[in-house]
């Protein structure tokens, strides 16, 4: 190709940043925010990022606001330096580069200045951009640790240490992770400080990005990975190293006393020997005292199988097997009874007879306190009792069991439409599952407007009469708002009364699984309560369903399927499949037909019937629509 000409020659240098004061102190501003570990040393060095592709200069820092990752802070900041530059350099100085072809008839005096200001900003620039290839070559990526006495960190250590356990089931649940975490961390696990949304068990998503936590199951297990266990085990080895080095230091204190000194050190050691010997014989005294009442710890304990010995004499061991295993406890005396109140009974709607309910609880003086319920209207809670702590703004959160009473409030006119629209049984159904054991249905009269329903004033009497016989809920009738209020005022007296003299200890739904029913036969367990926060999470309406769960709720849809004969099924078929498994397996289509009439449901144990079987066989065999 002889016609082509071949350029040689020096790369044409790229042309140099027209605003370098403004680079200068943005990457002045990098550097010390990336000394000092600060995560806005990305948000400038994309400002610098923008700065560098942009040509024309610019004559302040509110111009800079049309680029891009330029907010009002860092343009704030520029033109501050600015006016500093102004204030020592004279409002002549320049901010920004000449070009070849500038006004060359300026003076000397003008232009030597100038020169010299673009020469050092330019071996700047060049030392900088050096510096930043040096460092993205050689960079590395750091490991991730969580500081010391964080969300992460306590979760780290408290599934680390919960692993090396004998019998360890190698993970945890949410609650019963956030309970015993909470110890080893500064914030809180479940309500944020003030004026943040954010909580301690937020960090938990970090370790999980970071491979170190692995979520699995519904309800949610966590569980360390192999990069989480050899870190967390690293951090284990480094608290307990700390503490050896203090009990170290301690021993040697003592051992640098004189004489006089150690005997007198040996002799209140001596005391102090005898006085714990004194608290072990009290609490060994207190221990058989609980034990002949059948409300209290040992029995819950013995129910559940948790205490296995007994010394000699007959008497049990001492409760700290009980709080090992059932994970922490309220003793008499460190809590109150509050009523807690469903945030819908008290605004929306008819706000005036909303408001009454909380007027006339604030007159018969009920400690009340108005929540988010996701399920029942109405329930009571033991709050511990805590103490302010010096210096804070706030005190400390008190823990929370459930009460096993809750009720669900109804209007007559409330009670057609929640008939009519099915939520009638679906609400029955939730409240049975919620894990609470004594439901209460408080039917209140709606006056003149009873005479305007759209169903029978007769089927709304056998609809309430149902509830109490047949689903087993114990139901109050009253006329208005007044009378509620008065039975909400004579329930949280009596059970104030009820367990004034109880130790109330936690249980975790998650744990016991369905062994509840088998447990209520052997011993009084009213003592033994759920935590709030964990009762409110497993009664969210639309939360993530089993496959079970979501065949118990098909079969419901089909008439004549209650909630006892859905139970019913799915202790025989758990699940679709199973259930289809079992009609392949039938030699004809009468025996398929009958295969569920002989399953027994509800108290009486009554026979689903043979109607009823062929219902459910031929919805789920028939292939096109049913007849």
């Amino acid at each position: 190709m002889p016609g082509d000409q071949v350029c040689l020659g020096r790369k044409r240098p790229l042309p140099s940043c027209p605003n370098p004061l403004f680079l200068q102190w943005l990457t002045e501003l990098r550097d010390s925010a990336k000394e000092k570990g600060m995560k806005t040393q990305y948000v400038y060095q994309k400002a610098i990022n923008s700065l560098k592709k942009y040509p024309l200069p610019l004559k302040n820092g509110k111009e800079a606001k049309i680029l891009q990752n330029f907010g009002d802070g860092i343009c704030k900041i520029l033109d501050e330096r600015l006016q500093k530059h102004y204030r020592e350099n004279g409002s002549d100085a320049p901010i920004q580069l000449t070009s070849h072809t500038s006004n060359m008839a300026s003076s000397k005096q003008m232009d030597e200045p100038q020169k010299k200001l673009s020469g050092n900003l330019g071996e700047h620039m060049k030392r900088t951009q050096i510096e930043g290839r040096k460092e993205k070559g050689t960079r590395k990526k750091r490991e991730y640790v969580p500081q010391k006495r964080s969300g992460g960190y306590a979760v780290l250590l408290t599934l680390y240490r919960h692993t090396q356990m004998p019998g360890s089931k190698g993970f945890m649940f949410r609650n019963e992770l956030q309970t015993e975490a909470q110890p080893l961390c500064e914030k809180s696990f479940t309500v944020p400080d003030l004026g943040c949304k954010y909580t301690a068990w937020s960090s938990v998503s970090t370790l999980v990005q970071k491979d170190l936590l692995v979520k699995t199951h519904n309800p949610a297990r966590y569980s360390l990975t192999d990069q989480g266990l050899a870190l967390a085990e690293r951090l284990d080895s480094e608290e307990t190293g700390m503490t050896k080095e203090h009990v170290e230091q301690k021993s040697e204190e003592e051992n640098s006393h004189d004489g006089p000194d150690v005997v007198d050190l040996t002799l209140e050691e001596e005391d102090d020997d005898d006085n714990e010997e004194q608290e072990e014989k009290e609490k060994a005294s207190r221990c058989s005292k609980s034990s002949e009442r059948p409300t209290t710890a040992l029995s819950v304990n013995q129910a559940r199988g948790l205490l296995s010995e007994t010394d000699p004499k007959g008497e049990s061991q001492t409760l700290e097997t009980g709080r090992t295993a059932m994970g922490w406890h309220l003793p008499p005396g460190s809590y109150d009874i509050v009523l807690c109140v469903d945030f819908v009974e008290t605004t929306g709607g008819s706000s005036g007879r909303k408001q009454e309910l909380a007027k006339e609880l604030q007159r018969n003086a009920v400690t009340f306190d108005i929540r988010k319920l996701n399920v029942g209207d109405f329930l009571w809670v033991a709050r511990e009792k805590v103490t302010p702590v010096p210096g804070q703004l706030r005190p400390p959160v008190g823990r929370e069991l459930v009460l096993d009473y809750i009720i669900e409030r109804k209007r007559m006119d409330d009670l057609c439409g929640s008939i009519i629209d099915g939520r009638f049984r679906e609400q029955k159904f939730r409240l049975k599952r919620c894990g609470l054991r004594k439901p209460i249905y408080l039917v209140e009269e709606c006056g003149s407007a009873a005479a305007h329903l759209s169903i029978p004033e007769s089927t709304l009497q056998q609809a309430i009469v149902n509830t109490q016989v047949v689903d087993g809920f114990f139901v109050k009738r009253v006329q208005d708002v007044k009378e509620s209020a008065a039975y909400l005022t004579i329930m949280t007296r009596y059970l104030q009364k009820l367990y004034q003299n109880c130790t109330l200890f936690y249980r975790s739904r998650e744990l016991e699984g369905d062994r509840e029913d088998e447990m209520e036969n052997t011993a009084n367990l009213s003592c033994s309560l759920m935590a709030f926060t964990e009762f409110n999470f497993g009664a969210v309406k639309n939360k993530c369903q089993t496959v079970r769960e979501v065949f118990a709720r098909q079969l419901m849809q089909i008439s004549g399927v209650s909630g006892d004969k859905a139970a019913a099924v799915l202790e025989h078929y758990s699940t679709v499949s199973s259930l289809l498994q079992a009609y392949d397996q039938c030699s004809n289509e009468t025996v398929k037909e009958k295969l569920l009439s002989s399953i027994k449901y509800g108290k009486l144990k009554r026979n689903l019937g043979p109607a009823l079987s062929r219902t459910i066989y031929q919805l789920y065999c028939t292939c096109g629509p049913l007849s």
